[in-house]
């Protein structure tokens, strides 16, 4: 009895044992197999266009102002008729302006997109037609500053869409600029907004203000922080403006000093280091799910948040750590669960105030309606051709996947810089 006893005994302790050093080995996460790289990029077309189609089908017909949802932040404090209808262009010119750079195609892609583009250029036209329903201000309040600076990066991503306006619409355009150097904004990120408005102007061969330019570049360079962060003026803030706003703007003006020889080749070398290095820390932000954390300021601008990495795709700029295929992989997934469904949709297909579904309680007292379209800068690298190594490589695991499966994976270093 006592033999049986104490061989029940040891059965539990053994089990007990083999319990607890099972619940203390690592638990692996399953890396879920992926679409190829042709079904993302279908993806990614199918969401891009879903997104911005409202906003630009809708002004092409001069129906924006009739249409357009124009819900406001609680406390918002912007004349919603004055300026949502300029943030709704400006940011999806910026963000569709890359896909619309591609040469045309047979494909059912390029089909669609030859579409959209010859809409784009009757929506671009119609908004500075005074005669037009759909007329756009420019030339009253601070606002415009910002939406005019995304409707000229547009311009200098897709130089074809430029070239395609008349006559009369690009003098309209340059006039509508030239208007904004009445008025001054915030003493920070707005630097840039002022700056790449000069800067696009002496792209298309009009005189520019210096002053605009180098101030908001040196400001910049005096606001670097490190290991890719710029502060948002003097004081540092933990959001995704660096993505938003920063180093994209900070890019395409020193491509355009640089080009036109106002500036060394040497800053714009500087400022990609430092976008490369903020790219790398973006992509970690990414989970092994592909959600990333809702911090910040102006966090219903969703998808923004990887315009940087996305700049720095389309550039072909990434690091050797950073395979283009794991950059893609990781953002499908992202957009997947931002935009798979409709809860960031109203019925009528315009977004709403959110980070991922209805949460107006969370939007800033600037933001409406049309402040959302700045989701459209989350899909820059469409503006690589399907035959691109972004596209064409075989789907691969994005760091956070790799770290949650205990699989081998790099170690992350501060820039020194």
């Amino acid at each position: 009895m006592n033999n049986l006893r104490y061989a029940f005994l040891l059965c539990i302790i053994l089990l007990t044992t083999s319990t607890v050093a099972d619940a203390q080995k690592p638990k692996k996460t399953k890396i879920a197999p992926v679409a190829s790289g042709a079904q993302d990029r279908a993806f990614w077309v199918k969401t891009l266009y879903k997104i911005a189609y409202p906003v630009i089908h809708n002004l092409a017909n001069n129906t924006l102002k009739k249409n357009m949802a124009t819900e406001v932040a609680p406390h918002y404090y912007n004349n919603v008729r004055e300026v949502g209808y300029t943030e709704a262009l400006g940011r999806t010119f910026a963000g569709i302006a890359p896909w619309l750079s591609l040469p045309d195609d047979d494909t059912e892609e390029g089909k669609l997109r030859a579409k959209f583009k010859a809409e784009t250029i009757q929506a671009l036209s119609n908004a500075v037609d005074p005669s037009s329903a759909d007329y756009i201000n420019f030339r009253t309040d601070a606002q415009p500053i910002v939406d005019a600076a995304y409707v000229v990066q547009g311009f200098l991503r897709a130089p074809n869409i430029w070239k395609a306006l008349n006559e009369t619409t690009q003098k309209r355009y340059i006039a509508e600029i030239k208007s904004l150097r009445n008025r001054t904004g915030a003493y920070n990120n707005w630097l840039l907004f002022q700056a790449i408005e000069e800067a696009w102007l002496l792209s298309v061969g009009e005189e520019y203000e210096p002053y605009r330019t180098m101030t908001a570049i040196n400001k910049l360079n005096e606001w670097y922080v490190g290991d890719g962060w710029y502060s948002d003026g003097s004081s540092f803030s933990t959001d995704y403006y660096n993505s938003y706003v920063i180093h994209p703007m900070m890019i395409d003006i020193l491509k355009v000093m640089v080009a036109k020889k106002k500036m060394a080749e040497a800053q714009l070398t500087k400022a990609t280091s430092r976008a490369v290095r903020f790219a790398q820390v973006t992509e970690r932000m990414i989970s092994s799910t592909g959600e990333y954390p809702p911090i910040g300021r102006s966090v219903t601008y969703r998808t923004a948040a990887f315009q940087a990495l996305g700049q720095i795709a389309l550039d072909q700029k990434l690091p050797k750590e950073l395979s283009p295929a794991q950059v893609r992989c990781a953002l499908t997934k992202v957009f997947e669960n931002m935009y798979a469904g409709d809860q960031n949709f109203d019925a009528q297909g315009w977004l709403v105030l959110g980070f991922n579904g209805h949460q107006p309680e969370i939007a800033d007292p600037y933001t409406c309606t049309g402040s959302l379209y700045m989701a459209t800068l989350g899909f820059l690298p469409l503006g690589l051709p399907a035959d691109n190594a972004f596209w064409t490589e075989a789907a691969a695991p994005w760091t956070a996947q790799k770290a949650w499966a205990g699989s081998s994976f790099l170690k992350d270093h501060s820039s020194g810089k």
